[in-house]
């Protein structure tokens, strides 16, 4: 599915991020499985990742996220009237962490709803802010990307352990007077989607004793698709909207892994200097993966006036999705 905006001009006025204080290392991971600092950094530049305290939920590190975000739109909770989760691992089934985080920010009788769509969430919430707002259903929304993935997680499992973190981020919405998002693409393959799974959480399968209740990864297949939809998604939405690499100022690709990364910067042909990196300090955050990104990249003041901001995403489901937007400040 590819759209090109038609409606008002709509755009990211805050932003914030939060990641655990807990710094989990390759160096004591080597200490729970049999891997070392080398051998992670070879095959996927990470080198730590944030991991959640036993006592925080996916609410307690969206909750200082969506307080920043707040603070850097300067409005109160009480002016967001849609809020939007994405994340694979709610604080519970239900109620939504959504109506959980507007409860808890005080953003009364705001629309909650989570959204899952593997990794690719933050892009669909993004997508699906946008067109509500363009529609009139909206008038500012709060989304919010995040994941505690520590808790699925087989700690005994070296292909799964070593990529994964912790962490959240928010954006608001809002119509403005100058261009922000121009185009979104959004996409799924429901064939693939054994690749990456988490089988024993669902009606399908009851969680039991083979470990079913944890990330399950065909690495090999996964790599083989990430690596082909992060350029033909980004490839595509470019077109839609007339533009091409050349126009990109800042590329910002979901935070998987960094051999993912360069292949897609490389056959898009997107100089490595515009495209932001922090996977190697965070892991793979899934939702929380490009709201993060994007929160960097401004704390490094890498986000001008004007800039065309590049950003895609893939994950479970299998899902990819991508979006492209003037920068406004």
């Amino acid at each position: 599915m590819i759209g090109k905006a038609a409606g008002p001009p709509i755009s990211i006025t805050g932003l914030g991020a939060y990641a655990p204080d807990r710094v989990l290392t390759n160096d004591e991971l080597s200490t729970i499985v049999d891997t070392t600092d080398e051998w992670i950094m070879e095959r996927t530049g990470i080198r730590e990742r944030r991991i959640a305290a036993p006592e925080q939920a996916l609410t307690d590190l969206a909750l200082p996220a969506a307080h920043a975000a707040l603070d850097g739109a300067g409005v109160a909770a009480r002016d967001i009237d849609l809020l939007l989760c994405a994340t694979v691992t709610p604080d519970m089934m239900f109620p939504t962490s959504s109506a959980l985080l507007a409860d808890m920010l005080g953003a009364e009788d705001a629309a909650a709803c989570d959204l899952l769509a593997g990794c690719t969430g933050f892009m669909y919430a993004l997508a699906q802010a946008y067109g509500m707002i363009a529609a009139g259903l909206a008038g500012r929304a709060l989304v919010v990307g995040g994941d505690v993935l520590s808790r699925i997680l087989d700690w005994t499992d070296r292909s799964t352990l070593v990529l994964f973190g912790d962490g959240a981020g928010a954006v608001v919405l809002e119509k403005v007077d100058r261009p922000g998002f121009l185009g979104f693409e959004l996409g799924a393959d429901g064939g693939g989607g054994v690749h990456l799974s988490l089988p024993g959480s669902g009606s399908r399968h009851i969680e039991d004793a083979t470990g079913n209740g944890y990330v399950q990864m065909n690495g090999r297949e996964v790599f083989k698709f990430a690596t082909r939809v992060l350029v033909s998604s980004a490839q595509a939405v470019l077109d839609r909207c007339d533009a091409s690499v050349d126009d990109v100022d800042v590329y910002i690709p979901h935070q998987a892994n960094v051999r993912i990364m360069d292949h897609a910067a490389q056959k898009l042909g997107i100089p490595r200097e515009r495209m932001v990196v922090n996977v190697d300090r965070y892991g793979n955050t899934s939702s929380g993966s490009i709201p993060l990104a994007l929160a960097d990249a401004q704390a490094q003041d890498r986000l001008k006036e004007g800039d065309l901001v590049l950003m895609t995403g893939m994950g479970a489901g299998l899902t990819w999705g991508s979006a492209l937007m003037e920068w406004t400040r």
